[in-house]
């Protein structure tokens, strides 16, 4: 009896393991992309933050990021949702 692999191991670069999940979940590369914008724009506003402190402007900083990577996936599997329950219909009849 041969047990069937689950995962099948190889070697990859970071660039190739990207690759395969973007084609795996577009929109997780939407949620990166949304997080390092967030982050950019933060770290642009941090001079401009007044008389706030460090840690609350770095606390709603991480929330503003949390919240467009969790965004960002939930786009995608409502997506993936609609498209595989609600317009099931219509591939089957393509």
């Amino acid at each position: 009896m041969d047990p069937q692999r689950i995962f099948e191991y190889k070697d990859e670069s970071q660039a190739q393991r990207l690759a395969r999940k973007s084609k795996d979940s577009p929109f997780m590369i939407l949620g990166i992309m949304g997080l390092i914008g967030v982050c950019g724009v933060g770290a642009y506003k941090y001079k401009t933050r007044g008389k706030m402190s460090t840690s609350v402007f770095l606390m709603q900083l991480r929330v503003a990021a949390q919240g467009t990577a969790v965004a960002a996936l939930t786009l995608g599997l409502g997506y993936q949702l609609v498209d595989k329950y609600l317009l099931k219909s219509n591939k089957k009849e393509q």
